[in-house]
């Protein structure tokens, strides 16, 4: 019975946040203050995550960067200092890897504080068919994109529940909603990102830790180098699209507390037909 219970419950919450997600997409709803945060941004040292970083630049945050890249690194606090940010930091981090992910989380929680705002953003895409993908590139593909996720909020997550305040956000794809031909590890590893977000949005609600807020990032394909070459059948339904425009989206989503960032709108619309 409690099984069942359980199960109607996260039904039931399921269908509620993304109701609201489709809501606010409509509604205008007030920004909150996120002056003085902590935001830890993995994947900064290019394309959404370092257009995710300018955004902050001007928010009053410490930002701490991470990336497997350091002269890409380098580059993004250089732009986000130019652009205002006054409290920036870069670490070097596979986060593939889980002992030099806590070994990180620890740096930056002995040298930094404790992280309220974790976006995990960093990804990869081998972007070939199932039979033709390495194992090995397979196994990179779901450490990169899904189990980082779990390491990092092992890191940053008990300080956020102690105060009852934080922030998770997922950025995850629509190829973690829908299935895609040819992207058979990424939609995998999108996939549990998504589910791994939901579900432990929905033991922080269970615990009574409304404080710590989700947000689950699902864009279609990014005009970026991950997915240079990527075109679309249906370019008014499903536009490629501008990473500018997808970094602010998440910001905004994460100012108001969003919890479901599906991109383009089109989307909300085909989810509803495959429930």
């Amino acid at each position: 019975m409690n099984f069942l219970l359980e199960t109607l419950r996260l039904i039931v919450l399921t269908i509620y946040y993304h109701i609201e997600a489709f809501i606010k997409v409509i509604v205008p709803q007030r920004k909150k203050d996120v002056s003085g945060e902590i935001v830890l941004i993995t994947g900064a040292g290019s394309g959404i995550g370092r257009l995710m970083a300018l955004e902050f630049a001007l928010l009053d945050v410490s930002l701490v960067l991470w990336d497997i890249n350091v002269d890409g690194l380098k580059e993004t606090a250089k732009q986000v200092k130019e652009k205002g940010a006054s409290r920036v930091h870069y670490y070097h981090c596979d986060c593939s890897d889980r002992e030099v992910v806590y070994r990180v989380a620890d740096q930056v929680k002995s040298e930094i504080g404790d992280v309220t705002i974790l976006i995990n953003n960093a990804g990869i895409v081998s972007g070939k068919r199932f039979m033709d993908t390495p194992d090995a590139l397979v196994e990179k593909t779901l450490r990169v994109n899904a189990m980082s996720h779990f390491w990092t909020y092992k890191a940053f997550l008990p300080a956020m529940t102690d105060k009852n305040h934080g922030h998770l956000v997922s950025v995850a794809s629509s190829a973690g909603l829908i299935g895609v031909n040819g992207l058979a590890d990424y939609c995998a590893s999108k996939f549990a990102a998504v589910g791994f977000a939901e579900s432990v949005a929905l033991e922080m609600i269970a615990a009574g830790k409304e404080g710590i807020k989700t947000t689950i990032v699902c864009p279609y394909f990014i005009n970026t180098g991950m997915f240079a070459g990527c075109g679309t059948k249906w370019p008014r339904l499903m536009p490629i699209l501008e990473p500018d425009y997808v970094a602010k989206r998440i910001v905004n989503a994460i100012l108001k507390d969003q919890v479901y960032v599906l991109l383009p709108r089109s989307l909300y619309f085909l989810m509803a037909l495959k429930g």
